[in-house]
C-alpha cells in the first residue's frame, strides 16, 4: 500500500511535489544538488527550470495534474489531501446523523457473553489441561 502525505498537515502540493523530488525521486544518495536536480528533471521528463522551481518550492508555480500523476507512479507516493478531506467530512456527518453515543448499544452484547463458547469472554474459569 501506498505512503500517502499530507494526511496529518495542511502540506500543499508544491510541497508534496518538493518532499518527493528531494527525498524519492532525486535522494541524497544521488550526489550534489545540481545531480540530483539532473536526474530530477531526467526521470520526469521535465526541464530543468521545472526541477528546479519545484525543487525550490517556487510560490508562483502549480503542480499540473500530469505532473502530479507522474509523482505518484515514480515515488509509489500518493497526495492525500483530498482523501483526508472527504474522510473528514465523512466523519463529521455520521456525527450528525448519530447526534449522541447510544449508551444502551454494547447491552446486547454484554448480555451474551456469558453464552459465549469461549471462555475467556464467559465469565468462566478456564480449565487446566491434563496433558
Amino acid at each position: 500500500m501506498p505512503e500517502i502525505l499530507s494526511e496529518k498537515s495542511e502540506m500543499t502540493c508544491v510541497e508534496f511535489a518538493q518532499h518527493a523530488l528531494r527525498w524519492h525521486i532525486a535522494p541524497p544518495s544521488v550526489g550534489s544538488v545540481k545531480a540530483r536536480l539532473r536526474h530530477a528533471a531526467s526521470k520526469l521528463g521535465w526541464s530543468s527550470n521545472r526541477a528546479k522551481d519545484v525543487w525550490y518550492g517556487d510560490p508562483r508555480i502549480r503542480i499540473s495534474a500530469d505532473e502530479l500523476r507522474a509523482i505518484e507512479e515514480i515515488t509509489g507516493l500518493r497526495y492525500g489531501r483530498e482523501e483526508l478531506r472527504s474522510v473528514d467530512e465523512l466523519i463529521e456527518q455520521a456525527d450528525r446523523i448519530l447526534g449522541h453515543t447510544d449508551e444502551d448499544f454494547f447491552r446486547p452484547f454484554i448480555k451474551l457473553l456469558p453464552f459465549s463458547r469461549e471462555p475467556h469472554l464467559s465469565g468462566r474459569p478456564l480449565e487446566k489441561s491434563h496433558a
